[in-house]
Order: C-alpha cells, then structure tokens, then sequence
C-alpha cells in the first residue's frame, strides 16, 4: 500500500476553499510558515479510497473476537450511540447554565446512584476520565482523609500485589506514596501470611483488583479486610475486573471503602487509542467529603452541582466529566435491569467454558474455576518445542482472532490472559478455542509456522529487538528525500517526483520501515 504522499500528482485537489471577503488576520511573524507547506495533492475519489483501505487495517470489537484479557473488549450496542447523539446529549455545552441542562443532569445523577448500588457504597464522583485517572484520584482521597485526621504525615505506604495492573504502582509513585509489594500464594490469593507482616500503623491502604488477574477471586478476602481495617487502613478496589462480580457480589460488602469503575470496559463504552474512557470513583460514606467538587446533586427544585464542598481535593479535571460515555454506559445498565447479574454471569460462564476447552493444551498454572478471564501458559510449549507465547499470540492472527494479551501478569512464565467477555456467541468462542487447539498441534509438529507467524497480515514478524533499539516513527528520510521535502515545507513543484512503493518489507523493518503500515 503506498503512501498518501506516494499517491500525489501535481495539481490534482480534493476540494477547494470557497472565496471570503471577510478579513484575514493577521498571523504573528513569529508563528508564519517561510513557506506554504507541501501537502500531499490528490484527488477526493483517491483520497477516500486511500482512507477506507487504511481503515481495512483496523482490527476492532466491531470486525472480530478481541479477548484481551484484562481490558473487557466488549461490543458496544449501536442504540448507545444513537441515544449519546441525540441532540439535547451531542449539542450541550460543558457550560449550559443547570436550568438548560436538567435532563443530562439527572442522567449523570441517576448514573451515580447506579453505581453506588452495584459497588455497595455511598457516594459517587463521575469526574474522573480513565481508570488511572480513578486510581490516582481514590489514592488522593486517601491522602484528604488521613490528613484530616491528623496522620497524613505517619501513613504514607500502599500495599499492592504482584499480580497488580502496571498502573497501580505509577499511582502509588504519583501520588507520593511507598510501594509496598506482597506475593501470590500457590492458589492464586494474596499470600496472607507475607502480607500480616507488610502492615501497621504507617500503612494507608491496600490497591487489589477482585477477581485478581489471573481471573481468580481471592479466597481470603474476609481476612485482608480485617487486617487492613484492623491496622487504621484503607481499601482500594480497582474496578477494572468489575465485570465478572456484578450483580453478584459488592466490593463494599467485601470491605472496599474506595472503588474506581471503568465504564469503557465493564459499560460497553467504546475504547482504545488513549480514550475516551470514564473512570468512576465510589466512596463510603465517611470518605464522600473529600470527592472531587463540583458534585452532581439532586435538589428540591431540580438537578445541580454543587461547589460549596470545603473539604474537597478539588477538580480531576476540567468538567464534570467525559458526558457522552455516560449516555452510553447508562444505556447499557438500564437495558441489562437490576445489578446487572445477567451480564457478569454470562462473562463467566464464557471464560469457563473456553478455560475448560483449552486446559489440557496449554499449562494451567492455577487448576480452579476462573471468574470472567484466565491465564495460560506457553511454558511447555517453550520447553518442548522452542515456541513461545508470542509465537502462539502472532499465529492467532493468522485465524483473524486478535492475540489475547501476553507475558502479564509477571507471576506467571508465557502467559497468555484471555478474557471473552459476556457478548460472544458459543460458535465464535468455539472458533477460537479450535485455532488455539491447532496452534498448540503445529507447536509439536511445524514450530517453524509459529516462528514465522503471522503470514497473512501486511505486516511480518519485525526484528523486535532491533525495533526497541532503532525506533523510528516516521517514514524512513534517508531512502526517501522528497519526503522530507514534502514535510519540511517546500514549495510546490520543487520536490523530485515521488517514488514507488515497495512491495516487499524487510525482515529488519524495525529500523527503516517500522511506521510504514501504521505507527504512524
């Protein structure tokens, strides 16, 4: 496929800009380009083929199976866009005034008392846009609340697992806390006995996710909850495996006093490429001063925010929060019913049946039932016949799956953590579960098609260590002058014509061409 710039000719126009006698302004000298800046000039059919067949590249929720474990790649129902298009939802201003903006008021309003009742806590802030953005807001809750009690200055440590989402130690850093890590058990629990010794008095809280990573829901947590309420501390809940529990069972009731919930994972909201995303924050009671102001409230005479919350940590961000995830994920809940039990129930019984269909294929390293993801390992695999979880993940693209997530978590040697979600059918989960079965096949008997893998994409295996040595991230200059012509400015028409595209990519192409087909 040949560059948008490779595709141009001289003269050729997509459209033009319609004449204005209105007034131009003036550009600061200091921001004026010396030149016009040379743009790719083609044709408007040429163009919107170029994009589409690009667009053919994309591999998404809406064109095949996305079992990435961890990241709850759900389908997202088509009546949730229309309704986040609407037009009183899509034209609202971040500042209408409250009296203009009742209904999405209530919306969000009614959205916070949802997820307060599938978290089983008190009060909810929508402002945090990410789940990371959740964390670190929860951690900065914590700080608020101990600060008020005169021990801000005492409990400065987080204890965290090492099963943990890789954000959660960022969190712990960014919001100035210790790092304290705590070992995994043979079942896959927090191993309760390193863990009495890694709290006391100087401890603030614990960051867990339940079910943990590894899809497995901690067996001991009636006793974590007891040590850390015991010792004065806090309990995070990381809501990014939200999706397997609710309905079912609260992270309030297990003894969470803070929970973060990702709306694009567990809501169906749609995401990928840095967002959009929303990420929740439910609270106790005792905690619900400190949220983040302002705070969608419901009043006698309507809807509102309110600002007057003295001892709040102030804003996460520049609005009340990312509004039309909250269409969409609203929508999703109220189609679902109550508690939305149905959903999670279908989540799990989908990874047991694939966990059930795989087991004896690939190492199993904690032999339990899974909540609504699992983690295998390529390890025999590796051991027997030299192929590893990544030869495993780049062959299942060859079988138009997209590669569960691999190597995470780090507890486990060759991992391979799927999740299916709830919104696959028995005839796709059977599709896949049958390529892994015969990818495990050609492990034994062809391990050089799982080294060479995968074979039918536009891209090939790269030199992935020379790619982490040699990133380039932009079309390759020193093969390709006109390029940087083209990018630099020049005037039209200066530039030497552009030249073909190749046809064939080097094995090597982590250096040169590594962005040809899509860093960009």
């Amino acid at each position: 496929m040949k560059l948008i710039y490779e595709k141009s000719k001289p003269g050729r126009r997509a459209g033009t800009l319609p004449r204005t006698d209105l007034p131009v302004p003036e550009v600061p000298s200091g921001l004026r380009r010396a030149e016009p800046p040379r743009l790719p000039e083609i044709s408007e059919p040429e163009l919107i083929r170029h994009f589409t067949e690009l667009s053919t590249r994309n591999f998404g929720v809406d064109t095949g199976f996305y079992p990435l474990g961890s990241c709850t790649m759900k389908y997202n129902p088509r009546v949730n866009e229309r309704l986040a298009l609407l037009p009183g939802f899509r034209d609202l201003h971040p500042l209408q005034e409250e009296e203009g903006a009742q209904g999405a008021l209530e919306l969000m309003w009614r959205l916070q008392e949802m997820l307060a009742e599938v978290c089983g806590l008190d009060a909810v802030s929508l402002q945090p846009a990410a789940g990371s953005q959740g964390e670190l807001t929860g951690l900065m809750l914590m700080r608020a609340y101990f600060a008020d009690r005169g021990e801000g200055e005492s409990r400065r440590r987080i204890v965290i697992p090492d099963t943990a989402h890789g954000t959660n130690p960022a969190s712990v850093t960014m919001a100035g806390y210790e790092l304290v890590g705590v070992r995994t058990d043979r079942r896959g629990n927090i191993d309760v006995e390193d863990l009495r010794t890694k709290v006391d008095e100087t401890t603030a809280g614990l960051m867990l996710t339940n079910p943990s990573t590894l899809g497995l829901f901690d067996e001991g947590i009636e006793e974590i909850e007891r040590i850390f309420h015991g010792a004065g501390a806090l309990m995070y809940y990381d809501g990014a495996n939200l999706n397997a529990v609710c309905g079912i069972a609260r992270p309030g009731d297990m003894g969470f006093d803070i929970v973060h919930i990702n709306l694009h994972k567990t809501f169906s909201q749609p995401h990928g490429g840095g967002g959009p995303g929303g990420g929740p924050i439910a609270v106790r009671g005792m905690l619900e001063p400190f949220l983040p102001a302002p705070a969608v409230v419901r009043r006698d005479e309507g809807f509102g925010l309110d600002f007057e919350r003295p001892k709040s940590i102030g804003r996460v961000r520049g609005f009340t929060g990312p509004f039309g995830v909250f269409v969409r994920s609203y929508a999703f809940m109220r189609s679902y019913g109550p508690g939305l039990r149905e959903m999670s129930e279908a989540a799990v019984l989908n990874a047991n049946y694939l966990l059930a269909r795989l087991k004896d294929a690939y190492e199993l390293p904690y032999d339990r039932l899974c909540m609504h993801e699992f983690v295998l390992s390529a390890r025999a695999l590796k051991r027997q016949h030299g192929v590893t979880a990544l030869d495993v993940a780049k062959r299942l693209m060859d079988y138009g799956f997209h590669p569960p997530t691999i190597y995470f978590p780090l507890v486990v040697p060759e991992a391979l953590m799927i999740e299916p979600t709830e919104t696959e059918t028995k005839e796709t989960l059977d599709a896949f579960a049958d390529a892994m079965l015969e990818i495990a096949r050609d492990a034994a008997e062809s391990p050089e098609l799982l080294h060479e893998a995968p074979h039918s994409r536009p891209v090939r295996r790269l030199d992935e260590a020379r790619a982490v040595k040699q990133l380039v991230v932009k079309y390759g200059f020193d093969e390709h002058p006109a390029l940087e012509d083209a990018v630099a400015g020049a005037p039209s028409g200066n530039a030497p014509p552009f030249p073909a595209a190749k046809s064939e990519r080097r094995k090597d192409a982590g250096s040169a061409h590594i962005s040809r087909y899509g860093r960009d």
